[in-house]
């Protein structure tokens, strides 16, 4: 008798080989990944998707392309934040065993029935948190926390903004300066007025209504994440020596928003405030002080939408639209 085949294990997966649009994105059957000595395999529950994912898909801004890809991305599954149960695990990882409860970052794309990583990639999900709730938290909230910790160093009693406060990092960013002791102020659209209020703004401006930048108000640091106003404007309610910090948002197809970055970074030099740019860095060690301020009760993620698998393009299409109200969810 023949020798039977060998099972090759496939999994589904939303994958893109060329730039273009959600239309670009296909669930297709591929090689599930395989794990190495040092490997972790995360059998994925829930993911979730950043404008990483939609400037990944699209090659933009083009200054980008040479991380990206030249002609098409080199990373060709979507999706970063994952939460699910480790499938397998290497012979020199010693933190997880198969069956634990994670939530990281799954570089091999996390955007698929299985993602592979290391140990440094995953922390325990919080016992409180669904898998979706988790898959929320690793890139918005490492955005949220670093930016206004590391860049902002923002100090108890300081006032803080938060221009874009409705979105993915926005409401990480609300919730996270209240931690860090701040005074917030929170910016975003009527309909996400009272949102933005239950989770723990202390005031908030509909910027249909009012122009914080006009104000006579000042603040001691604020976090712009929707590039939507000159650095003069931002600068303008700003308190003499307060910070500035910039990240993500707006700008051109070739530029993205360098064109700002490095205006705040050349006109830093000359002021006594400061004027950062700002690109996040997921580490394992951010991920638990994220888990400590959810199971202290004073972060919880917000999430506007899930999608299942299948429907990842239009869950990319709506967040590309720009009025997701918290984070974006996939299940798989």
């Amino acid at each position: 008798m023949p020798a039977a085949a060998a099972t090759k294990h496939t999994m589904q997966a939303i994958v893109n080989r060329k730039y273009g649009s959600p239309d670009d994105l296909r669930l297709r059957e591929i090689d599930k990944p395989a794990v190495d000595d040092d490997g972790v395999l995360v059998r994925v529950r829930a993911a979730s998707v950043n404008p990483y994912d939609w400037h990944f898909m699209r090659g933009l801004p083009y200054l980008a392309r040479p991380m990206l890809g030249l002609r098409g991305p080199k990373q060709s599954i979507r999706g970063v934040d994952v939460a699910g149960q480790v499938e397998a695990v290497g012979k020199n990882v010693t933190q997880f065993r198969a069956g634990d409860e994670v939530f990281g970052a799954g570089w091999s794309g996390s955007l698929a029935e299985y993602v592979r990583g290391g140990e440094k990639d995953f922390s325990p999900k919080p016992a409180s948190l669904s898998f979706e709730q988790a898959a929320a938290l690793p890139m918005a909230g490492c955005t949220a926390l670093q930016a206004l910790r590391d860049s902002g160093r923002l100090q108890p009693g300081q006032t803080v903004l938060v221009n874009g406060a409705a979105g993915g990092v926005g409401t990480f960013a609300v919730q996270i300066a209240k931690a860090l002791g701040g005074e917030v102020t929170g910016v975003c659209s009527t309909p996400n007025v009272d949102l933005v209020r239950s989770i723990g703004a202390d005031q908030v401006v509909d910027y249909t209504r009012e122009d914080f930048a006009t104000s006579g108000r000042r603040y001691d640091v604020i976090l712009d994440l929707v590039a939507n106003r000159s650095l003069s404007d931002l600068r303008r309610a700003l308190t003499p020596e307060g910070t500035l910090v910039l990240s993500g948002g707006g700008g051109s197809r070739l530029l993205g928003p360098v064109g700002l970055l490095l205006k705040a970074r050349l006109r830093s030099r000359f002021a006594s405030q400061r004027l950062l740019s700002f690109m996040a860095q997921l580490h394992k060690e951010d991920l638990v002080v994220l888990t400590e301020l959810i199971e202290a009760g004073k972060v919880t993620p917000v999430i506007d939408r899930t999608f299942p698998l299948v429907e990842a393009p239009e869950a990319i299409r709506y967040l590309e639209a720009g009025h997701a109200r918290g984070k974006v969810v996939i299940t798989v």
